[in-house]
C-alpha cells in the first residue's frame, strides 16, 4: 500500500471547478509547495475553503479562485493578507464569510457525513443575511432556532504534515493540529506532503503514536516535501519567514503578483527552495514565541 506520488501528479487530480480545502492556519503549517504546484497548472475556478494565509491570497492573485469560504485570511502580524484583500475590494470573487467556529462545525458536519450542524453560532449578527445559503432550523424539542451551518464537502484537501509513511499515517508534532484532521475527513481525496518520509517503525516507538490524529484510510496521497510548507512555519521544525512574507506584502503595493511570481515561483521547486536560501536556511527559521 504505496501512496508515495510526485507534486505533479498529486495536483493533477485536482479539477477546475472542485472545492478545495487547505488545511494550517494563517502563515503556520500551510501545503505551501502544493499550492504551489497548483499554481503552476491550469487549473481554475476554484472554491477554496480555508483558515486562509498566502495560500489564498497567491491562488486569487493568479485568478485561480471563484469562491472563497473563510473564517480570515492573515499572515498573522500582517493582519490581511494583500493579495485576498485586493480581489475582495476589487470584486474578483465570491465569498462566504463566517464565524471560525462555524467553519469548524462545518468541515465536522461533512466529515460526520451529516448535512448540517445546529449552533448558536451566529445568531444575533448579520451572517444569515450576508450569507443566503445559510438557513435558520426549528429545534424539535422547544421553541429555539438554531444556525444550520452547512456541511463543507470537499473534493480534494491538501494538508502539510512533519512526517508520514508510505501508507499514509501522517504525524502532527507541532502544538496545534488546527482543523486538519477535520479537512481530511471532509474530503473525497486527501493529499498530504510531509517534511520528512519515515518507516512505519517511527509511529511504534516511544509515544509516537499520540501525534498520529487521523486515520491513514482517509490519506490518499503523500507527497515528500522537506521545507515545503514555506514560507509558513512548520513546528517543530521551522518557524514561519517573517522576512520572506513582509517582502511579500511589499510587492502587493508596488510590483503586483506577476512580479513575485516572476521572482520565486517561475521554475521548479527546487528552484523557489534555493532562491529563499535553500533547505538549511528554511530549517533555521526560529520558532514563533507567542
Amino acid at each position: 500500500m504505496d501512496k508515495v506520488v510526485s507534486a505533479g501528479k498529486a495536483v493533477a487530480a485536482i479539477e477546475s471547478g472542485m472545492t478545495i480545502g487547505i488545511g494550517g492556519w494563517g502563515p503556520r503549517r500551510k501545503p505551501m509547495a502544493l499550492v504551489r504546484e497548483l499554481l503552476r497548472s491550469d487549473v481554475k475556478d476554484l472554491t477554496v475553503v480555508a483558515y486562509g494565509g498566502a495560500d489564498v491570497g497567491m491562488l486569487c492573485a493568479a485568478g485561480k479562485v471563484r469562491k472563497v469560504i473563510f473564517a480570515f485570511v492573515s499572515l498573522d502580524f500582517i493582519p490581511l493578507e494583500p493579495f485576498f484583500r485586493q480581489a475582495r475590494q476589487n470584486g474578483e470573487i465570491d465569498v462566504m464569510e463566517i464565524d471560525e467556529g462555524m467553519m469548524l462545525l462545518g468541515l465536522r458536519a461533512a466529515a460526520w457525513k451529516l448535512p448540517y450542524m445546529p449552533t448558536c453560532l451566529g445568531l444575533g449578527t448579520d451572517v444569515t443575511k450576508n450569507n443566503p445559503d445559510i438557513a435558520l432550523v426549528d429545534s424539535p424539542y422547544d421553541d429555539k432556532q438554531w444556525v444550520a451551518m452547512p456541511a463543507l464537502n470537499l473534493d480534494v484537501s491538501l494538508l502539510h504534515v512533519d512526517r508520514a509513511d508510505k501508507r499514509g499515517v501522517c504525524q502532527v508534532r507541532g502544538p496545534d493540529l488546527y482543523m486538519d484532521d477535520m479537512f481530511a475527513r471532509a474530503a473525497s481525496n486527501t493529499i498530504v506532503s510531509c517534511d520528512e518520509l519515515v518507516d512505519t517503525e517511527t509511529f511504534h516507538a516511544g509515544d509516537q503514536a499520540r501525534y498520529v490524529h487521523w486515520e491513514r484510510s482517509v490519506t490518499n496521497m503523500v507527497v515528500p516535501l522537506a521545507g515545503g510548507a514555506h514560507p509558513s512555519s512548520c513546528s517543530p521544525l521551522y518557524g514561519f519567514d517573517v522576512a520572506h512574507f513582509k517582502e511579500y506584502n511589499g510587492f502587493a503595493k508596488q510590483g503586483g503578483f506577476a512580479a513575485y511570481s516572476d521572482k520565486y515561483l517561475a521554475g521548479s521547486e527546487e528552484d523557489y527552495q534555493q532562491s529563499v536560501g535553500g533547505l538549511d536556511a528554511i530549517r533555521s527559521l526560529p520558532l514563533p514565541v507567542y
